[in-house]
């Protein structure tokens, strides 16, 4: 009898996991289709985007994955995490000859940040290639309205004047009117939100380039973007290019 009940419930187990399966495949659709060599033989290769949808005709994908068919015939698959919009770049991004995969899709946030993952198909075979890490940015709030930012590679930090801001910050209690800073604060530095394929200056062929948000008191309370542009050498991401672009001015004032 307990053999027959075990029998019974792994039939069952059995055909929910096939019954889930084939419902997830019928709902998964095509999204995009592209034709390059990722694999290195010099032959073009199909690349298949799916995904699953969250329901019915929603545009966010809780699944996403790519399917390769290389010329010789092999299939090749590379999950990702979902999103909107999911896309995929081709570029030689590690320099070995061969196109790599860069793929990206919106997590729909607030921050407008966007899910990330490169792979290498070179020889038929799946590889993921780190992507940069972020650098260790930091940044506060100071004394009379000023905020101050540390950017690893740049010599100065970055001292922002943020007078003009004074009544909203007085007004959620960060400071008080004569400009003391009712607490230790600091800012909210988001993660690289997006990364574009670029042409790097001064070397040979493709690197990456980083957006980074940094906020005040609250995200929309924007202060800047740092720019970093990325180049992968000797198996590891090197910044060579790190820029600051503000929406207050650079620089301390004096004390009103």
């Amino acid at each position: 009898m307990k053999k027959q009940l075990v029998c019974v419930l792994v039939m069952f187990i059995g055909l929910f996991t096939f019954s889930f399966t084939t419902s997830a495949a019928e709902q998964s659709k095509a999204i995009l289709e592209y034709k390059y060599d990722v694999t290195g033989d010099g032959k073009l290769d199909e690349i298949m985007v799916y995904g699953l949808p969250f329901k019915g005709d929603s545009p966010y994908y809780e699944k996403v994955w790519a399917e390769i068919t290389t010329s010789e015939g092999k299939k090749l698959k590379i999950d990702y995490e979902g999103g909107y919009e999911p896309k995929l770049d081709f570029a030689d991004l590690n320099h070995d000859g061969v196109k790599d995969i860069l793929y990206s899709s919106a997590t729909g946030g607030s921050g407008g940040l966007y899910n990330y993952a490169l792979h290498t198909a070179k020889g038929g075979e799946i590889k993921e290639i780190p992507l940069p890490t972020p650098l260790a940015i930091q940044g506060q709030f100071d004394q009379d309205f000023v905020a101050v930012i540390e950017i690893p590679g740049l010599e100065k930090p970055i001292i922002l004047d943020l007078w003009n801001r004074r009544k909203d910050y007085i007004s959620i209690g960060l400071y008080q009117k004569n400009g003391q800073l009712n607490e230790p604060t600091e800012l909210m530095i988001d993660p690289i939100a997006f990364f574009e394929v670029i042409k790097i200056e001064g070397k040979d062929g493709y690197g990456l380039k980083g957006y980074r948000q940094i906020s005040g008191a609250y995200h929309a309370d924007q202060l800047g973007i740092v720019e970093t542009e990325w180049y992968y050498e000797n198996g590891e991401w090197q910044p060579v290019h790190i820029e600051w672009k503000g929406t207050e001015k650079s620089e301390t004032r004096k004390k009103r």
